[in-house]
């Protein structure tokens, strides 16, 4: 905050496409996509205008006992786009409150089955889930929970690596598999206890955009159901494209007993987020008023009609400009343009999965020595690059990159020749 104070802050006036323009009148492109969320690019008509009657005729009013038409539209068409097997919605406003829906009620769920021991959570040990309480107690970054770690309920954090800095002697992809191993054995003799395993699918976002090697997905996957165990899949902000097909799960055909969906949801309009589940896990509700075994959840904007008709709007684009399958081009030039980035002395190590970027700068190549965190080289690198038009955030020493879909190739090329020429600048005299 102390640096933040002394900066001048930047305002955005408007936004159209990839671009943004500050109350100045300068333009940049929108590198991170105004923090994962937009897909389809700023000012896009059709989402603004959404579903004018729909809109027109509700009202936002607290879904408890209740619903609206353009929610029971969006439920119906997330479902039939979702994994095989999620036939349940429950909205909520974010994806840190989509992540803490699928938690509770997969506890609840246990506890309604008369199950009662079943009450941990299990996650990796480097993840991130979000911000609100429920959601940090499953989070294993220090940097963002550390200082909660006396407030937040106690779960069970699985050693999963950053393959890049895995042990001496260990390898990629081979010391993954060991670690999932690990956690099989973890799980087996856990089982009567554990009533859940969240993890974000194939990419970890904010631990640093680490990638999974494939096979990783299904094995997860594999092992809950095998101990009985629930998956929540957090595809807050792999869904909706990202990693080049609709949601990540799609990638090693999982079907999770949950998914967490925000972020993209409605091509970053408006919040909303929404839980998906299974009818297995809805009939664990399914009990006599007297029994009080309602899910006793709720948000006062769930399922707000106004943020569910640009929602439908979003739905609408990718079907009909079909985008998923003109972002494959996008996603092989990237993938080729990136190699350039291996070449300068201070990048450790370049990851992509589709339109998710992370660039990890190191001060030493051949060591795989971090930039102590006080150089701040991650922030000077975005900060050059707003010098030159293009809008980036950093994780630590890891730089982002995750544009709209919408990204044309010369846009594209203009993101990553401002980012590679702003990555030697900073490094060349650290």
């Amino acid at each position: 905050m102390q640096d933040w104070l002394k900066s001048e802050p930047l305002v955005i006036d408007e936004a159209r496409g990839v671009w943004l323009k500050d109350t100045a009148g300068r333009r940049y492109i929108d590198g991170v996509s105004s923090l994962w969320v937009n897909v389809h690019g700023h000012g896009k008509k059709e989402i603004k205008r959404g579903d004018p009657p729909a809109v027109g005729e509700a009202r936002p009013f607290d879904d408890a006992g209740l619903s609206n038409t353009p929610a029971v539209r969006l439920a119906e068409q997330l479902v039939q786009i979702a994994p095989r097997g999620l036939e349940k919605v429950f909205y909520s406003d974010n994806g840190s409150t989509a992540v803490e829906v699928a938690i509770k009620m997969a506890y609840q769920y246990w506890q309604n089955q008369g199950r009662v021991k079943k009450t941990k959570i299990a996650h990796l040990a480097n993840s991130y889930h979000g911000d609100t309480l429920g959601s940090v107690s499953v989070g294993g970054m220090d940097l963002f929970h550390k200082v909660y770690r006396k407030l937040i309920v106690k779960t069970i954090s699985v050693d999963f690596p950053d393959c890049y800095r895995a042990p001496a002697g260990k390898k990629f992809p081979d010391y993954a598999f060991e670690c999932v191993d690990r956690m099989e054995k973890m799980f087996r003799h856990q089982r009567h206890e554990i009533a859940a395993f969240v993890a974000e699918p194939i990419v970890q976002g904010a631990a640093g955009m680490i990638m999974w090697p494939k096979g990783i997905l299904r094995r997860m996957a594999e092992i809950c159901r095998a101990n009985d165990i629930l998956f929540i899949a957090d595809e807050v902000a792999t869904g909706f494209g990202r990693t080049g097909k609709m949601f990540a799960c799609e990638h090693e055909n999982v079907s999770p007993d949950f998914m967490c969906l925000a972020k993209g949801i409605t091509g970053g309009y408006l919040p909303l987020a929404a839980t998906l589940s299974t009818k297995k896990v809805f009939d664990g509700f399914v009990f006599p008023y007297k029994d009080q075994k309602t899910f006793f959840h709720g948000h006062t904007y769930t399922g707000n009609p106004l943020c569910c008709a640009p929602a439908l709007a979003n739905l609408e684009i990718f079907e009909k400009e079909r985008t998923i399958q003109k972002l494959q081009p996008k996603i092989k030039y990237l993938a080729k343009r990136l190699k350039e980035f291996y070449r300068l002395p201070h990048v450790g190590d370049v990851r992509q999965r589709g339109f998710m970027v992370g660039i990890e700068l190191v001060r030493d190549k051949k060591a795989k020595e971090p930039y102590p965190w006080e150089d701040r080289v991650g922030a000077r690198v975005c900060e050059e690059v707003r010098k030159h038009g293009v809008i980036l955030r950093p994780l630590g020493n890891v730089i982002v990159l995750m544009p709209p879909l919408s990204i044309s190739m010369t846009e594209l090329d203009q993101l990553l020749d401002v980012t590679k020429w702003a990555i030697e600048r900073v490094t060349q005299n650290n």
